[in-house]
């Protein structure tokens, strides 16, 4: 379907090729000679529009379409009569008109597929008027006669499910990846693009989510600063210091599994811990920062120490927002930073 959809202009002149030369046969085989010759003509002008489209050259082969067939069928049903059903092929290039239409115009520019359907069914309703009472050029055998209306019968009726087909499959394909890219934007907003953590704007309700739960619920704030991390990016370059941050986070995310973890700003991160009490949370957390001073970063053939500074809180009825349980636990980090940093500070 793939395919279909990304080569639908060249398998339409295709299928309109080869609908000419079996029409020519047919009225090879009926004697009508101009219609042999238009047939001939139709084949060589669908030629044409296969090297065209090849070039992309498209909105003259569209044009060649509509223009040729109403011809071929305006000709036609002068030739052989309306109870031959050529006027059939008026039908068949609505789809056609319509489909590859949507994409050629845009904006007010897709009044002109109105118009053209419109004029489509004006050309109908002149031919059935003129035509329906006249006698035709040429009278064809009544096996020619049915062969010919089920020929275009089957052409309008093709024409209507193929297109409605690739129509339907391409709304589809568009829906998914509208919603692919929806989710993308939202994980984009929500999310870190370096580490992958959560940023602020995804952390943040959680947290007050979790507080407006009610019954006073249970659980911890660590906020962490990698220490000395503007000296790592001076001496190694920016570079080492992203492989920094991507090698801490990782260490993070493997020893606080099952916890939301977000990257706060810069060298910054910030931890929800459910569930936890301040005496499992700061045994987790002190083997957190020793785990994280034993483990340096490779950085191709360097091995840069870091440690990190964690400042911890733990929920309480007098905090009535994210923001207040965290601003307690950044100050706690920074009192951490300003005596010695590597070490966990929390209330004692």
């Amino acid at each position: 379907m793939h395919f279909l959809v990304h080569n639908g202009f060249l398998i339409t002149v295709g299928v309109m090729g080869g609908v000419h030369a079996i029409l020519l046969l047919i009225m090879l085989a009926s004697g009508v000679m101009p219609l042999v010759q238009f047939n001939i003509l139709s084949v060589i002008v669908y030629t044409f529009c296969l090297l065209l489209c090849r070039a992309g050259h498209i909105m003259p082969v569209y044009i060649s379409i509509l223009l040729e067939v109403t011809a071929y069928t305006i000709i036609s049903t002068y030739y052989v009569g309306l109870r031959c059903g050529t006027y059939c092929f008026l039908f068949s290039i609505v789809p056609i008109i319509i489909y590859f239409g949507s994409f050629l115009f845009k904006g007010n520019a897709r009044w002109s597929v109105a118009l053209m359907l419109l004029l489509n069914f004006v050309i109908f309703a002149v031919l059935y008027v003129t035509f329906s009472e006249v006698k035709p050029v040429y009278i064809v055998s009544p096996a020619s006669r049915i062969t010919l209306v089920l020929f275009s019968s089957f052409a309008m009726v093709f024409s209507t499910i193929f297109y409605n087909f690739l129509y339907i499959y391409l709304s589809e394909v568009e829906k998914t990846d509208l919603e692919s890219r929806n989710r993308q934007l939202s994980a984009d907003a929500s999310e870190d693009a370096l580490t992958g953590l959560l940023n602020r704007r995804g952390f943040l309700p959680v947290i007050e989510n979790l507080m407006q739960e009610g019954g006073d619920p249970h659980f911890c704030i660590a906020f962490c600063d990698i220490d000395n991390f503007k000296r790592i990016n001076d001496s190694f370059g920016h570079d080492a210091g992203d492989e920094v941050l991507t090698h801490i986070t990782g260490m993070i995310k493997k020893e606080m599994q099952g916890c939301e973890i977000c990257r706060w700003g810069g060298e910054e991160i910030v931890i929800l811990m459910r569930d936890y009490d301040l005496a499992v949370a700061k045994e987790k957390l002190e083997y957190l920062r020793k785990s994280i001073e034993s483990n340096p970063t490779a950085f191709y053939n360097k091995r840069i120490h870091t440690t990190i500074t964690i400042g911890l809180e733990e929920n309480s009825a007098d905090y009535a927002g994210p923001d207040d349980i965290i601003k307690v636990a950044d100050e706690r980090m920074y009192y951490g930073k300003q005596h010695g940093k590597n070490i966990l500070v929390f209330k004692s």
